[in-house]
């Protein structure tokens, strides 16, 4: 609990809260969309259901990624080292964090140039889907698209509650702005 309240009394906690938060909030509008486009492909009495109950369990699948990088960026212990450099798990969990970010950054870019990518994929038509792989299609999304922000907040702060916070309040947006959708 001590820990807690010396966090909450850190003026810079609450920033790198907020600078989370953002990011979170920020990085979920790709998933929310594909959700959107997933969900679409089911019977109209069926699409809020499944939004929901994707986002929630998409909120379980982040907190449990999330406290499993947490974990394994602790091991700092050195397990090889390559021309005098020593590496442990946290370096090689980084080193492919990093990666995977310039990989997602060079996709999004690639994505913004092509002038129509996917357009027929907005299209509402009769249900293609089942509820079930509907479900099974937004958790896997999510896993994916999870993936940059959960690195980039663990790259950011030491401080898993504010993580978590983090995780939380934009997991609640993207359920308050999945209604419209």
């Amino acid at each position: 609990m001590d820990y807690l309240l010396q966090l909450a009394a850190d003026p810079a906690v609450w920033i790198a809260l907020l600078t989370l938060i953002v990011m979170e909030v920020v990085l979920g509008i790709d998933n929310l969309i594909f959700i959107s486009i997933l969900t679409n492909k089911l019977p109209e009495h069926q699409r809020t259901r499944g939004r929901r109950i994707g986002i929630g369990l998409a909120l379980i699948l982040r907190l449990g990624l999330l406290g499993t990088i947490a974990i394994i960026v602790q091991l700092t212990t050195p397990i090889f080292s390559v021309l005098g450099h020593a590496f442990s798990w946290r370096d090689l969990i980084l080193i492919a964090g990093g990666l995977f970010l310039v990989w997602k950054a060079t996709t999004e870019i690639h994505h913004n140039v092509d002038p129509h990518p996917g357009a027929d994929m907005f299209e509402t038509g009769k249900a293609t889907i089942t509820f079930g792989a509907a479900i099974v299609q937004i958790l896997m999304l999510d896993l994916v698209f999870s993936i940059d922000s959960i690195i980039t907040a663990v790259g950011m702060t030491e401080h898993i509650p504010i993580m978590v916070i983090a995780v939380v309040v934009a997991v609640t947006v993207m359920l308050v702005a999945a209604d419209p959708l």
